[in-house]
């Protein structure tokens, strides 16, 4: 031990580690490790390190069980993010991460370095991003914050994004008390790359320079990973400070910068400076490659006088990168981040002391064993509780009757028309979808697609999520969540290929909270395994509760699937008068946890429907074939709301109207047009390419039938009258922007 560590002027105090986050026992190991009471630094560093948001302490072990292989699979979970191969050299890289807690408190900064931090994290591994998603959870409308936290986030992610030039053109957003206290804010990531341009983070060889580059450091964002890991109080808005701030327009020029250096042959290892900023990127680099690290902080570039080194360790400044440069290579490099108008500097270097070492005015602040400060981070087999499956209600059940006097078409209009159906399209019109000029499908359909550029190849993406089922029974939840990106990837004609997580709980240490992560995962793994699906990154958010109360349970799935040739794609919109639209898969009434019976009945009730992965994945290959082979005009998967908001958003996509044969069950129709039975797709065709689908799915033993015809300007209901496309659109189109705009009377 360097007698010259600086431990002379703070004494650690157990409120000290109490505020760091650190249980006793953690404390204990710390002790163990170090062999001596830490340093400030040290306390801090030791602190972030064994953060749930950076050690997943609570998860690791239930996450080890997720697929993560295949043939498809070049890169798995264990780097900034995964990577798939498209064939031909190209690969696709991805990732999705929260900004949960940073975006309750500042909606605007956190949804908009959400965005920024996620970029990062993909071209850090070579690739150009093309596009980014997000995956939105809002509390109940009429909730006094929620419209502040909706105008605050849309416009820090449409900022950011669009600064960046980087189109945003898919995600969802929901509505629901549930998150009052603690909204979910999910940003994905798509890059492209090439095959042999990935870099990676593990640092090699000793004596190699650590370089900083990127934007200044300074005192925002600090404590910004142990923030992530606890639940908020009444006092949260007091965590404003540790929200970090963005400059997309540092990023873009950071972006340019790293890949001009990469296209020279100077990089040994790269990693953004993320969650917990200089301490996990240096800790992360050096561990990867079995090394130790040196680092002087008085060459850290600085935007703020008398920083400390504990500041400098934890700050989460945005816009920041950590390299380890082959020697001799840092005029080059210097040259170039000088263009750009970047700050470069040397502040450290590799060693084979297996140590990481921190000086800051000619002092040591920290002297920490690296690889004991990665291994021995806690990992907690913590105690769940499994809840009791909720039983499942028969459609012919007094508890899902159809209310008396009320229409089938009246109850489409109140659905389509309700917060978390109506379109969000006053959203999405705030990012830029189509810059780049490769986006060939916008958001509002089942996936966006966007060209691999050059190309005749394109990737399609979604993210998916029904939190209402996973709390009614997580492991089912979580098998439907991984179905429906699925699905969606599948019915624009793309083969999936992979999937990124964002695991969304509440507090771990609560075994009912930990049943629910347990068997949702267990679902997701099974959904995995079975469609040849696998994870190849993620995140994990926890603590996502305010007092005491927990958000749902919501695992999103962020879903990539290959379309070989883009003109072989599919979209929901109906193209022609006279087409056929076909129903394939099994229709089982099943009304619990639906849409339907949440807004028409006022209800949370019984089991959400089944998913029988043999049957997604049978459907979904057939689909794909008609696709292919030109045998459908339109294609859209079955999900919230059922058969009859299905065939209202493929009317509404195409400006074209659509006639019922008949409702299949006259005694229980709302069975028939609002349950959500899952593995259905409806399939618009002519009248000789009809008979090939029902011919194709009767020899697979996959129900089919023809549910009417595609034409005129409304929806025709047996024994109904006529519901006019245009005024449908408005109750569709109406109901966020008037919200927005205060001119809704919202019931509590």
């Amino acid at each position: 031990m360097d007698a010259a560590l600086n431990n002379e002027t703070l004494t650690i105090t157990p409120e000290m580690v109490k505020e760091h986050g650190l249980s006793e026992d953690e404390y204990k190991t710390l002790l163990d490790i170090l062999g001596r009471p830490p340093s400030f630094t040290e306390l801090g560093i030791f602190s972030v390190m064994w953060s749930e948001h950076c050690s997943y302490k609570s998860s690791k072990i239930w996450l080890k069980k997720l697929p993560t292989q295949g043939p498809q699979v070049i890169q798995g979970p264990g780097e900034n993010a995964g990577v798939v191969d498209l064939g031909d050299g190209d690969v696709c890289v991805f990732k999705m991460e929260s900004h949960n807690h940073p975006s309750y408190i500042e909606p605007f900064q956190g949804a908009a370095t959400g965005v920024g931090g996620i970029m990062r994290d993909v071209f850090t591994m070579g690739a150009r991003p093309v596009a980014n998603l997000n995956a939105l959870r809002f509390g109940a409308p009429s909730h006094p914050k929620t419209r502040h936290l909706v105008a605050g986030v849309v416009s820090g992610i449409g900022s950011y994004g669009n600064c960046m030039g980087v189109p945003t053109i898919a995600g969802e957003c929901q509505f629901d008390e549930g998150y009052n206290g603690n909204i979910l804010v999910n940003a994905m990531c798509v890059g492209l790359a090439r095959r042999d341009k990935i870099f990676y983070s593990a640092a090699s060889g000793v004596g190699n320079p650590v370089i900083y580059v990127g934007s200044k450091t300074g005192r925002d964002g600090i404590h910004g990973a142990t923030m992530a890991s606890a639940e908020f109080d009444d006092n949260s808005e007091e965590k404003r400070p540790t929200v970090q701030v963005g400059d997309p327009f540092t990023e873009k020029l950071l972006l340019e910068a790293c890949l001009e250096l990469m296209a020279e042959d100077a990089i040994i290892a790269i990693q953004d400076m993320g969650a917990a900023g200089l301490t996990s990127s240096s800790v992360e680099m050096a561990d990867k490659g079995g090394l130790g690290i040196e680092l002087d902080l008085d060459r850290v570039p600085q935007r703020e006088t008398g920083m400390t080194a504990y500041e400098m360790m934890l700050s989460e400044s945005q816009e920041r990168m950590l390299m380890v440069l082959k020697p001799g290579t840092e005029e080059k490099a210097r040259k170039i981040f000088a263009k750009w108008e970047l700050d470069f500097a040397v502040i450290g270097k590799t060693t084979d002391t297996g140590r990481m070492v921190v000086r800051h005015k000619g002092k040591i602040e920290a002297d920490i064993p690296v690889a004991q400060l990665a291994e021995k981070a806690p990992e907690y087999n913590r105690p769940f509780k499994l809840q009791p499956p909720e039983k499942n209600i028969p459609f012919d059940s007094e508890r899902v009757k159809h209310p008396d006097g009320l229409s089938i078409g009246e109850t489409l209009k109140k659905l389509m028309g309700s917060p978390n159906l109506s379109s969000k399209r006053w959203i999405w019109e705030q990012y830029d979808h189509m810059v780049m000029g490769d986006t060939v499908q916008r958001p509002g359909g089942d996936a966006a697609v966007v060209r691999v550029h050059g190309t005749q190849k394109a990737i399609a993406v979604t993210t998916d999520v029904t939190p209402r089922y996973v709390a009614a029974d997580p492991y089912e939840g979580g098998k439907q969540a991984v179905a429906e990106a699925y699905r969606n990837l599948s019915a624009v004609g793309a083969e999936p290929l992979a999937i990124t997580n964002c695991l969304n709980f509440g507090n771990p240490e609560r075994p009912e909270i930990m049943g629910q992560f347990v068997e949702a995962l267990r679902g997701m793994s099974e959904a995995c395994r079975e469609l040849k699906f696998p994870v190849v990154s993620g995140n994990v958010s926890l603590y996502n509760e305010t007092n005491g109360e927990a958000i749902p349970p919501t695992p999103a799935i962020g879903g990539v699937g290959l379309l070989k040739d883009v003109k072989q794609m599919a979209d929901i919109a109906f193209k022609n008068e006279g087409d056929f639209l076909l129903l394939l898969g099994h229709e089982r009434g099943h009304l619990g946890r639906s849409a339907y019976m949440d807004v028409i009945l006022g209800r949370r009730e019984g089991a959400p429907p089944p998913v029988v992965l043999k049957d997604e994945r049978q459907a979904s290959r057939l689909v794909r074939s008609f696709i292919r082979k030109g045998r459908v005009s339109a294609v859209h998967d079955i999900s919230d709301g059922g058969l009859l908001v299905a065939v209202a958003e493929m009317a509404l996509a195409g400006n074209l109207g659509f006639v019922f044969d008949n409702l299949g069950n006259e005694t229980y129709p709302h069975a028939v047009m609002f349950s959500e039975d899952q593995g259905r797709y409806l399939l618009a065709a002519s009248e000789k390419n009809a008979a090939v689908i029902v011919t194709t799915a009767q020899f697979a033993s996959l129900p089919v039938r023809i549910v009417g015809r595609v034409g005129g300007d409304a929806i025709v209901l047996p024994g109904e009258a006529p519901i006019p496309l245009d005024e449908l659109r408005r109750i569709h189109e109406s109901w966020l922007p008037d919200y927005m705009a205060g001119e809704l009377a919202i019931e509590n």
